[in-house]
């Protein structure tokens, strides 16, 4: 038995809640992570989890044993830091969680920027629109867009995007161009049904220092933003939608961006991690990654 990685197991499966949701997280089948605590189990003579059909808990030695672990394995992660610092090539394994858009639209195209700087650096994508738990799923760190709820995550702000109001060329040609916000509630608009509101977003502009909020009519409604970003380009109705996702189609001529006159409130772009985890040379130097690439990619936003 390797007694590193079964603390490493050991501790996943605190962490995740459960066997199924730690062998996720380490990429390995569930009967692994099973055989894998009982042994350890068997090896320090002692039980560290109470198993039910339904439940799993932490027996006293178990929890004690947790911290143990925990402070080994920051330790050794430490003292593997430092020798890849001296060896001046950074190694590592980061886990990040995104939504599907941003990673389509922003990260994947100019990856390999970070990947040939950093070949050491192996990077495992969790792509979900919905908020997740990254402590049980296993994930140094996450990145999203909007105004965050508050948790118990730190978060670093890295940049920010902008809203664009667009349309297909045949939606112009056949019902004309808005000049104005009032004139956009002569226009029909494709629906976003977000999974917290349940309903669709109402669009937000800025004009004479205050804030306007209209309902938009619509004909169709979806919850998938590549199918919002089709529908637009498929002529179904206006759309407003971050700048990231329609650059190439309004380069293409597919959208035409209007109202670009009339400013709309800016939405953050945030990395999110855990307070209780040590953030790697290797997740730093991702994080400071996407600062840079969202820096240099902002004129187009």
């Amino acid at each position: 038995m390797d007694r590193l990685q079964a603390m490493e197991t050991f501790v996943r499966v605190i962490e995740a809640g459960s066997f199924t949701k730690a062998a996720d997280t380490l990429q390995v089948l569930p009967s692994t992570v099973t055989r894998t605590v009982k042994e350890l189990e068997s090896y320090l003579g002692v039980r560290l989890l109470n198993r039910t059909t339904r439940a799993l808990s932490v027996t006293d030695a178990g929890l004690r044993y947790y911290d143990g672990c925990k402070a080994l394995l920051r330790d050794v992660q430490l003292t593997e830091e430092i020798a890849s610092r001296q060896s001046g090539v950074l190694r590592g394994y980061i886990r990040i969680g995104t939504t599907p858009t941003l990673a389509k639209n922003f990260i994947i195209p100019v990856l390999r920027d970070f990947t040939d700087r950093y070949p050491e650096i192996d990077l495992d994508f969790h792509l979900v629109d919905a908020t997740v738990d990254i402590v049980q799923q296993g994930i140094d760190c996450v990145i999203r867009t909007g105004t965050l709820q508050p948790s118990r995550l730190v978060a670093r702000r890295i940049g920010k995007f902008h809203w664009y109001v667009c349309g297909s060329p045949d939606y112009f040609q056949q019902y004309g161009k808005p000049a104005s916000t009032a004139a956009l509630t002569e226009h029909t608009a494709v629906g976003y049904v977000g999974n917290r509101a349940g309903r669709s977003y109402n669009w937000t502009f800025r004009e004479d220092g205050r804030l306007i909020t209209l309902p938009m009519a619509s004909r169709i409604s979806v919850n998938d933003t590549d199918a919002y970003v089709a529908a637009g380009v498929a002529g179904f109705g206006l759309i407003r939608v971050a700048s990231y996702m329609v650059r190439k189609h309004i380069a293409a001529g597919r959208l035409v961006r209007v109202l670009d006159n009339i400013e709309a409130p800016t939405e953050p772009i945030s990395v999110l991690y855990p307070q209780s985890r040590h953030l790697s040379p290797a997740i730093r130097a991702f994080i400071d990654w996407c600062s840079e690439m969202i820096a240099k990619e902002a004129a187009g936003w």
